[in-house]
């Protein structure tokens, strides 16, 4: 049996002729850049997202961006962030001439609330939590600490579209929410893009203005932006790819179900899903001993995985020429163990059933 990660192929096999249908009636228009397609993508996902405004754009590293920079990011300030996210979340910070202060992560792989305070000094001016793998971070205490202490929250919620905190949406609780629609995630363009969302009309005018060039209507720059505009073939696409996204997801969940129900729990560990969380599983991550073995154990037996992610930000090159090395214990220890299963919407139950065996055997 062949068990590949992804299967972005069956999507395209299973969607193909509308997507051509979709491309065609692009071509047709002739209308590539600012059209409708656009605009009716920005009310749908806002909609999705229970907020007021959303500003589509050319990647979730674009929303990361944008967000920061309306907050008024700038030289020498300081962003409270996980150093597990993937580079965006940091470098994003990095390229604003801000600095990244991390604070370690918990046993769920999302940034620890509890030691978010003792890395507050005057210079912190967002904390930027990030939704690993499609569960939302402890929000209720990170806003606690976000009122207190006046700081805003940006929520890199790239992973996360469509889960749920409370009953409340990713990229609906801080001031900013971040998203990608990078063809690996669950709401997926045919290439890069991503969006923010907010509910403070000010940050959304701003950001529509930012992301082509700083213009005003045609003709009138207020101020220096940047080119992030989503070119309206990858909005028609996420419009027809919005209305199958709750299928996706209902999927998405019912895999985590069966690796729940099938998987030896003594030799493997995973975060369960807490009564208030709303998990879109984006990816299923364990966390296990012997994880080289096992990955050449699987693969043997035609089944591939993934690691998300083997070095932590702090311990990337770029970062300790910049800043030295730190320890995050959690972080490291995770590191070395987390393990991405598929969890893929086109995966079967017995497919889920031979994944599972061959682990538990390898265990055995």
């Amino acid at each position: 049996m062949k068990i590949n990660y992804v299967r972005l192929e069956k999507q395209s096999k299973y969607q193909s002729r509308n997507l051509l249908k979709i491309f065609k009636n692009c071509l047709d228009k002739s209308i590539f850049v600012n059209g409708e397609e656009v605009g009716k993508f920005e009310k749908k996902v806002a909609q999705k997202c229970g907020v007021k405004y959303a500003v589509a754009l050319n990647s979730g590293t674009d929303a990361l961006t944008l967000a920061l920079k309306l907050l008024g990011i700038k030289k020498g300030d300081e962003v409270i962030t996980p150093p597990n996210s993937f580079i965006s979340s940091t470098s994003s910070i990095i390229h604003l001439g801000a600095k990244p202060v991390f604070v370690d992560v918990a046993d769920d792989q999302n940034i620890d609330p509890n030691y978010i305070e003792k890395k507050i000094t005057k210079k912190t001016k967002a904390i930027m939590p990030v939704h690993l793998t499609g569960r939302i971070c402890e929000m209720n205490k990170i806003m606690k600490i976000s009122r207190e202490y006046k700081i805003p929250v940006i929520e890199d919620a790239a992973q996360s579209i469509g889960s749920k905190y409370y009953n409340n949406a990713a990229g609906s609780i801080g001031d900013i929410g971040c998203f990608s629609t990078h063809p690996l995630k669950n709401l997926n363009a045919c290439g890069d893009g991503g969006f923010l969302t907010t509910n403070k009309k000010n940050f959304y005018l701003l950001a529509k203005s930012l992301q082509n060039n700083g213009m005003f209507g045609r003709n009138e720059v207020k101020h220096f932006g940047y080119l992030s505009r989503m070119d309206v073939l990858q909005a028609s696409i996420l419009n027809y790819r919005l209305s199958k996204l709750d299928e996706l997801i209902k999927k998405r969940r019912a895999n985590f179900k069966l690796y729940k129900e099938f998987l030896n729990r003594e030799d493997i560990f995973f975060p369960e899903e807490k009564e208030y969380q709303f998990n879109t599983y984006h990816t299923f991550v364990i966390q296990v001993d012997k994880r080289k073995e096992l990955i050449k154990y699987l693969k043997k037996r035609g089944i591939q995985t993934a690691i998300h992610y083997p070095i932590p930000i702090h311990k990337q090159t770029a970062y300790i020429k910049k800043y030295g090395y730190e320890k995050y214990k959690n972080t490291e220890k995770q590191s070395k163990r987390i393990l991405t299963l598929p969890i893929n919407q086109y995966l079967t139950i017995k497919e889920i059933n031979f994944i599972s065996k061959t682990i538990n055997n390898f265990y055995k």
